[in-house]
Order: C-alpha cells, then sequence, then structure tokens
C-alpha cells in the first residue's frame, strides 16, 4: 500500500506574500506562496529569479573552464584546416534536439552537408553511445572531428578505436562520468560540477547550446541567425529528459518557452508548428513539450528505429516536407500508445506468476516485447508496484557472436534508489550498459539473464538491510477541495512553471470526494480512428461545489474507479487547450479513509486510528485525540493511550516524521546556541530548543550535560535556559559528545520506526499494554 503525505499548512510572512501577490492578478498567490516557501524559495532575490528569467543572471559557458577552451580552439582549428565534423547524437528527444541545436549552431560555422554532418545510432541495432563500426564508416568518409551530444562520456574503448583511425573527439554529456578522464580533446559534461551548480543538471541539449553559445562569444562576427533562436529546441529537449529544472536549467527552460510559443503564430520551424497542432497545444506550458511534442519525438525510434528525419523535422524551414514528416511522427506515436497499452498487459500478466514480496527489483523478459517501448513500460510499473523494474527483449536478433544471442532492455528507478549504480554492480554479466540514477539501458548475454536477476536483488536486498518497512509514498503539495478548482488557482500554480525534476508540478490532495458521469474509450489519432489506448473521462464532486469539475485518467478503465463511495485522490490542475476548459488529471486515488477507516475502528474495542503521514485537518477527525508528536519510544507511546483509554476518549496517530538534521549538524547547531546566548545574555524555553534541534525532553537533558562539560554553564528556570561561558572544558569532552550524538541518531532511528511500523503492530502492542 503506498502511503499518502502532504505538508502541514505554513505560516508565510506577509513580505513573501505581497512579492508572489506582485507577479500575478486576479488571486489571492496563497497557495503559489504555499509551494514556493514548501520547497525552499524563501529569499527575495531568489524568488524573484526563479519567477522571472529575464531576472536571473545565467552562467558563462567558460564555467566549464579548460575543457570547453579546448573544445572552442579545436574547432577553430577544424575552421581553419576545412576538416569534416561529424555530430554524434542519440535518438532520445534530448539527443534530437542536441544534435539539431549543434547542427544549426554549428552550422553558422560550417557548411551543412559540405563540411558538417550529423550521425545518430539506430536504435533496434545499435543502441546508445559510439560505436567502432559507425565510426569505422565515418572515417570512410573523411571526418577528422566527432562532436558528440548527450552522449559518449564513458565510451572509453570506442574513443581509443577512433584516435586509432585519426579522428579527434569532443564530448558534450551529462551522463555518468568514466573513472578517469577519457583520451579525448575535451569532455564538457556538468557532472563535473558540485551538485549545488547551476549547471549541474543541464541536459544533453542544454550542454550542447553551451558549446554553441561559447563559439557565438569567441566568434561573434560569423553567425547570422541569432542565438536565442536554438531555445525552443533547448527547451523541448530539457523538459522531454526529466532533469531537474534548477539553476540555468531553468532559466534556459523559461526562455525555450517562450521563444516555442512563437511557432503556432509565426512559426519559423514548420515542423514544431505541425507537432503542436497534432497534440492540440499551443505551446506555452512545459505539459506542451511533456505530453506533446516530447513522446512524438521520441516514439521516431521506438517504432522504426532510425531517427535521423526527426532532426530534418525540427531544423527544416521546407513547410510540404515538415508536413510530410510531421505526419510520420504522429502516425508513429499512434502506434507507440498501442504497443505501450498491449506490453503493460502482457507485463502485468508475468507479474502474477512472481513473488513481489520477496522481489527488490523487477525483472522480467519476453522474445516478443519490442525494445523501443521498453523504458515507457518499466517506468510505468516501477511506479504502480514501487519497485525498480527492468524489461528485457530476448529476441535473439542481438548477438556478440554466433554462439552468444544478448538479451536488450530498459531500466527505471523508484524510491530515490540510484539505479546506475545497482545496474553496474552486476557489469561483470553484462555486455553494455549506461545511463543515470533514474534510468540504464543494458545488454547482456540471455545466458547471464538468471544470475542478472539474482544478483541485482541481491544487491538491492543488502542496501536496504535494515529499513524494517518501506513502501512508495505518494506526496501531495496542497489539500484542497473541489470548489477551489478553477482558473484562479490554476494561474497561481502556472507561476512555478516551468515543472520537472526538483519542481514537480503541484499535486493536489482531495479528500471525501465522489465521482460521476464516469466513462472510458479509446483515444483516437489525428485522422480520427481508434488508438488501442484507454482514457477515463469523469465529474469530480465533493460538498462544497453544486457542480462537477471535470477530469481525465490516462492508460485507465472507469471499472477501476470505485463505484458508490467516497474517494481520496490526488490530482493535477491542467487546461485543456482542445476543449478549452480547465480540467484535472488523476493520479492516485484510495477509498476514503475518513469513511473506511473510521467505521473499521468503530467495532475495535479501544478505539484507535492510523492517520500517521498524512497531517489532516483536525476538523476531519472531530471524536479524536490527535497524536501529533511522533514518541520515540514504547514507554511514551503506550502511556498517551492509557490516559486516553482512561478518559474514556479515542486516539488518532496523526503524526508525521519530522524533518531532522544531521546528528553532527545538531551538536554545530547546539553550540552554536549556546554561544549566541551566552554572548547575548538571553535566555531560551527548553520548548524551543526542543523544536529548534527536534529533541525529546531526554536528549535535551542530555545535550544540555554535555554543553556543561565543554565550556558552558546552564542555569535552568522555570522552564527557561541560560548559557554562560566558560574556559573548563572536562577531559571527557569528546568522549561526552560521542554519546550525546549517539543518543540523538538512536532517537531519530526510533522516529522512524514509528512513523514506518505495520499499523496492525502498533495496535496490537497498545492493546496488550492496556489488558
Amino acid at each position: 500500500m503506498n502511503l499518502w503525505q502532504v505538508p502541514s499548512r505554513q505560516s508565510i510572512p506577509e513580505w513573501f506574500l505581497a512579492l508572489v501577490r506582485s507577479h500575478i492578478t486576479d488571486s489571492t498567490g496563497e497557495y503559489a506562496a504555499q509551494l514556493l516557501w514548501q520547497r525552499g524559495i524563501q529569499e527575495p532575490d531568489t524568488l524573484t529569479g526563479f519567477l522571472s528569467a529575464d531576472v536571473y543572471q545565467p552562467t558563462s559557458p567558460f564555467a566549464f573552464g579548460q575543457e570547453m577552451k579546448w573544445a572552442i580552439n579545436r574547432l577553430k582549428q577544424a575552421s581553419e584546416t576545412k576538416e569534416k565534423i561529424t555530430i554524434w547524437g542519440d535518438f532520445d528527444a534530448d539527443g534530437v534536439t542536441a544534435t539539431s541545436v549543434l547542427w544549426e549552431g554549428l552550422g553558422e560555422f560550417f557548411p551543412q552537408h559540405l563540411q558538417l554532418n550529423y550521425y545518430i545510432p539506430n536504435r533496434f541495432t545499435e543502441s546508445h553511445g559510439l560505436n567502432n563500426l559507425g565510426i569505422a564508416q565515418l572515417a570512410t568518409t573523411g571526418t577528422k572531428l566527432i562532436v558528440t551530444c548527450d552522449t559518449g562520456s564513458t565510451n572509453i574503448a570506442e574513443i581509443d578505436y577512433a584516435k586509432n583511425l585519426g579522428i579527434d573527439i569532443i564530448i558534450t554529456d551529462h551522463h555518468t562520468l568514466p573513472e578517469d578522464r577519457p583520451s579525448v580533446v575535451s569532455i564538457i559534461n556538468p557532472r563535473y560540477f558540485a551538485d549545488e551548480h547551476p549547471l549541474f543538471h543541464l541536459s544533453g541539449v542544454a550542454v550542447a547550446y553551451k558549446l554553441v553559445e561559447a563559439l557565438y562569444q569567441t566568434l561573434p562576427d560569423i553567425p547570422q541567425q541569432p542565438l536565442e533562436n536554438l531555445l525552443d529546441l533547448v527547451a523541448i529537449g530539457l523538459i522531454a529528459d526529466l532533469v531537474e529544472l534548477r539553476g540555468d536549467c531553468r532559466y534556459l527552460a523559461q526562455k525555450g518557452i517562450q521563444q516555442l510559443q512563437k511557432q503556432t503564430q509565426n512559426p519559423t520551424r514548420p515542423g514544431i508548428a505541425y507537432l503542436l497542432n497534432y497534440c492540440q497545444r499551443s505551446g506555452d506550458r512545459p505539459t506542451d513539450i511533456s505530453f506533446g511534442i516530447g513522446p512524438r519525438i521520441n516514439a521516431i525510434s521506438r517504432i522504426h528505429g532510425d531517427a535521423k528525419f526527426a532532426v530534418e523535422l525540427l531544423t527544416s524551414r521546407n513547410k510540404n516536407r515538415c508536413k510530410q514528416l510531421a505526419e510520420e511522427t504522429e502516425l508513429a506515436n499512434t502506434r507507440r500508445k498501442s504497443l505501450q497499452k498491449n506490453l503493460t498487459e502482457d507485463v502485468k500478466k508475468k507479474l502474477t506468476q512472481i513473488d513481489l514480496s520477496t522481489t527488490e527489483v523487477i525483472v522480467l523478459d519476453d522474445p516478443q516485447w519490442q525494445s523501443g517501448i521498453l523504458g515507457l513500460v518499466a517506468g510505468q510499473i516501477a511506479q504502480e508496484c514501487g519497485k525498480p523494474t527492468i524489461l528485457l527483449t530476448t529476441s535473439q536478433e542481438d548477438k556478440i557472436n554466433e554462439l552468444t544471442p544478448l538479451a536488450r532492455g530498459s531500466a527505471r528507478s523508484v524510491n530515490k534508489i540510484d539505479l546506475y549504480q545497482l545496474v553496474a554492480s552486476q557489469k561483470h554479466l553484462l555486455h553494455r550498459f549506461g545511463g543515470h540514477p533514474l534510468a540504464a539501458g543494458l545488454s547482456l548475454p540471455i545466458e547471464n539473464l538468471a544470475l542478472f536477476r539474482e544478483g541485482i536483488n541481491q544487491q538491492l536486498r543488502q542496501q536496504m538491510a535494515g529499513t524494517e518497512f518501506r513502501r512508495s509514498l505518494v506526496e501531495a503539495d496542497l489539500l484542497v477541495t473541489v470548489s477551489t478548482l478553477g482558473q484562479s488557482l490554476f494561474r497561481e500554480l502556472k507561476l512555478l512553471e516551468p515543472c520537472g525534476m526538483g519542481n514537480p508540478v503541484p499535486k493536489l490532495l482531495i479528500l471525501n470526494c465522489r465521482f460521476e458521469k464516469v466513462w472510458n474509450n479509446n483515444a483516437k489519432d489525428f485522422k480520427g480512428n481508434p488508438v488501442q489506448y484507454i482514457k477515463t473521462t469523469f465529474e469530480l464532486w465533493d460538498k462544497t461545489v453544486n457542480e462537477g469539475f471535470p477530469g481525465i485518467w490516462w492508460g485507465h478503465f472507469k471499472e477501476e474507479i470505485p463505484d458508490s463511495c467516497p474517494c481520496d485522490v490526488i490530482v493535477e490542475l491542467d487546461y485543456n487547450t482542445f476543449s478549452k476548459r480547465y480540467e484535472v488529471r488523476l493520479i492516485a486515488i484510495r477509498e476514503s479513509l475518513i469513511d473506511t477507516q473510521l467505521q473499521f475502528i468503530q467495532n475495535e474495542a479501544h478505539a484507535l486510528l492510523d492517520w500517521r503521514n498524512q497531517l489532516p485537518e483536525t476538523s476531519l477527525l472531530p471524536d479524536y485525540k490527535l497524536l501529533k508528536h511522533c514518541p520515540t519510544n514504547w514507554d511514551e507511546l503506550q502511556k498517551t493511550y492509557r490516559q486516553i483509554i482512561q478518559q474514556k476518549e479515542k486516539l488518532a496517530l496523526a503524526y508525521s516524521l519530522p524533518a531532522s538534521l544531521d546528528s553532527q549538524e545538531i551538536w554545530k547547531t547546539t553550540i552554536g546556541i549556546a554561544k549566541y546566548l551566552s554572548r547575548t545574555q538571553k535566555a531560551i524555553s527548553k520548548q524551543q530548543l526542543k523544536e529548534k534541534l527536534g529533541l525529546s525532553d531526554r536528549t535535551l537533558a542530555l545535550g544540555l550535560a554535555t554543553l556543561s562539560q565543554v565550556g558552558f554553564s546552564c542555569k535552568e528556570g522555570h522552564q527557561q535556559v541560560q548559557f554562560k561561558g566558560s574556559a573548563q572544558i572536562a577531559p571527557d569532552a569528546e568522549q561526552q559528545i560521542a554519546i550525546f550524538i549517539e543518543a540523538v541518531e538512536e532517537e531519530q532511528f526510533q522516529r522512524q520506526y514509528f512513523c514506518q511500523v505495520p499499523f496492525s503492530i502498533l495496535r496490537e502492542m497498545l492493546t496488550q499494554a492496556t489488558n
């Protein structure tokens, strides 16, 4: 069962709310302010830069340092010596747009098709990354310099092969780094930066753009087209690749969407204009990419294998040719939807044949599965099952040699598990693999499949050792009612766009609602023909409205919506350009806990309600005493429960796992508070100390005792504490500090336990305490 959680409503400073309101009209701005504050956007400069791309200061491409300078110098050399350059791209949306950016950007400096060409591997026959056959083919046509995009960082053997053929390589990529720097002219990869660097999260297309930007700055008199003309391509790749939209990523996405929406007015890219028309979107929203353009570009290689015409679709100015290519793309996407539906059904049948309770990593294979859509279905299964999922095709068409057929497939992660490292732990069984923490591609000899399945499950099992209870967390952002939905809320939520990893689309929790006018049918393609891809439409009602609010649930049947019973739902609010109405997308659904759990509890000998990690509004539980403080031991919890029973009342466990600092940081903070209060001669209440440090009475007392060992005298009054510095430090001070830190870590572990232990265990232990 998934765990649902929504943050408690926080008190927002009036100045912050006023600043948010200045960016929006016809709305109070309260929901937007709540979301921004929750997501750590709490400083005036940070807020302004987040909301307005015109205020943000983008990072120089030369922040990549010597690697960027080496790349620019090599390109200048190629220009002077008229050497042939080939862009080596990739076949997904990030790789295709990155190839397009380099094709147009470098095309300002090198004649296209004469000195500059591009190469995109075939998804079915070559897979991701550099390969020797492709490199040899380029060598025979005279290529002297390869510029990769969205690929190449770990292709050490292929890089050496190219070098032996007299080909230099410039790598632009954002995937996992090799252990040692490869033998290339330059490797421009943001993973060399620290996590908090504004360029760290750049996708492949954004790294390619930074190379072009550096060339524009170095040779400003040559380009004829403005650099900004590339930003719509950058936005498509960034958003489609699901990277964190922070720092320069967010800035480039914001600017790119501004450029993209021009394509529905005076299109300079007819191919993109046709795609927007097919998906019935206007280009002014990130969802126009994530649900419209992105899946269509990805569908080309998923269905055809060869994605070369995708670059032509995005960069050609020939309207007739683009119309033809856009229609082929739309047909490929229609075919993709149908295959995805069938494959999902097939995978779910196989899931019934394995014991998911003892499975940490789902690894399934079939000779009939088409490799192009395995990643899509793996992602869906991972989310539904709460486990990393790897799907492989064993068609025996791929072979290392005549005697060794390969299984090839895709992996997707969940619950913040680093999938790349997990797959890497089994590299001795693999032929090739690559990717990042959330997704990976891999191939391995079919004969190694059983060992791989056993090994990767054992690896994750060892990593999870000591974790007594684990389930998927479904996080909502705001608790709302159906009456809140509509234009005003939509305008507030739009302030946070573009959304993506690190800044997800706001998820809205609605309690105790019902569905009406539920219906499902097949989606239709652009010719009006049914597609084997289900969507369910409905109206959402609750006690706050006299009219239902429209919604849609993609890929699900109407029978999956509970009939005639109250539900809790998590939804995303959207605007349907085609229907010209506001609607919700259903994300998760369950029978309402307000009715189902309360009804169950009434039959218990002693009423006890599990509302942990739900953070309910008090009004929803009028007959229950709420335990909002997470206990740290059984005695504390049992004492509370006995008091409730003696008073003939009912108890709701309404606590959540509190945010806590690292134990070492807690000690540093404790010292800092003591120094400040000693210097200012101010007092502080014990309650304030407990809240600031996240400590219980017991660990706070231990912390105060430890301070007395490291040069502070503590004067305790009526729930107040004052500190005075002294020069005396006890000989065993380090030992006392270690005891305090160990106590804090134990307390944090206990809190985690009491938030995650199954309710059945809690109920049994508390019932025993009263017998």
